[in-house]
């Protein structure tokens, strides 16, 4: 059986790897100051967080419609037998559905949809787990079966460098988000179970990634750091992290997260995705 890996753009893959390993991106989209754009590919994303720095606006999401993901299936059908889906949280957005959705409208054909209950890294974590479980052969089952149980081992953390964003978003009240960047407050955010919570609070960024290094502890099969607009800091983040871990024998990669993601964070966040 021939299988088509199909995800979402949160993931926040590179074009090459998308087109290497022959995977399709359905992307979410998000209008922002009266314009909708279609959410692009890792190096795309610099000049949108540059723009929403210097912006008093918000930008509004939306997921991918059922048509889409439709036309996804049936275009990946013409040359495979079966489809795995691969999409970050239910929790986060509405794309699973979207996805479950066009798979009822074609209810002959093998589609398979894992809600990972991730996003940005983690998601990329499993997606490239998939690719080399279809490498060896195994069927759309198989890799989801796979897929359902190594989603409960990720973990994410986010630490914004301002309340801001989460205060645009509606996540936390102004009150709240005032109060916090007057006396230097740095929120850890958690991704549990699907969904975005407020972990910890620590003052100030230096005390906050300290924190964070405490808490991913000392096993680490593989992590990803996680910025917007942070690569510097992220270097020191990950220096700091190979300090703590001397024996640690995995790469540590640099990624970026992307607009649907990483408005609610914002510019200068910092994230590690590790299991």
């Amino acid at each position: 059986m021939t299988v088509k890996i199909i995800t979402d753009s949160t993931a926040y893959l590179s074009k090459e790897y998308v087109e290497k390993e022959d995977i399709t991106v359905v992307p979410l989209h998000y209008m922002f100051d009266g314009v909708e754009y279609i959410e692009g590919f890792k190096g795309e994303f610099d000049d949108y967080f540059e723009k929403l720095q210097n912006s008093k606006s918000f930008p509004t999401t939306s997921q991918p419609s059922v048509g889409e993901f439709k036309e996804a299936y049936l275009k990946a059908l013409e040359n495979y037998d079966e489809i795995i889906v691969i999409v970050l949280s239910s929790k986060l957005s509405g794309t699973y559905n979207s996805a479950v959705a066009a798979k009822e409208l074609l209810e002959d054909k093998k589609i398979t949809i894992v809600d990972t209950l991730s996003t940005v890294a983690a998601l990329k974590f499993l997606i490239e787990d998939a690719v080399m479980l279809k490498k060896e052969g195994k069927n759309a089952d198989e890799i989801a079966s796979y897929l359902e149980d190594k989603k409960t081992k990720l973990k994410v953390l986010a630490l914004p460098d301002t309340l801001e964003y989460l205060k645009r978003g509606g996540r936390i009240s102004p009150l709240q988000a005032n109060l916090g960047n007057l006396i230097n407050i740095k929120p850890i955010i958690e991704l549990k179970d699907g969904e975005l919570t407020l972990l910890e609070k620590a003052r100030g960024k230096k005390n906050a990634l300290d924190r964070v290094i405490e808490l991913v502890g000392d096993e680490i099969n593989r992590a990803t750091i996680c910025q917007i607009l942070a690569y510097d800091e992220a270097l020191v983040f990950k220096e700091l992290l190979e300090e703590k871990h001397p024996d640690l024998n995995i790469k540590i990669d640099i990624e970026e997260i992307g607009p649907v993601i990483g408005s609610h964070l914002g510019p200068k966040t910092i994230g590690i995705c590790w299991y």
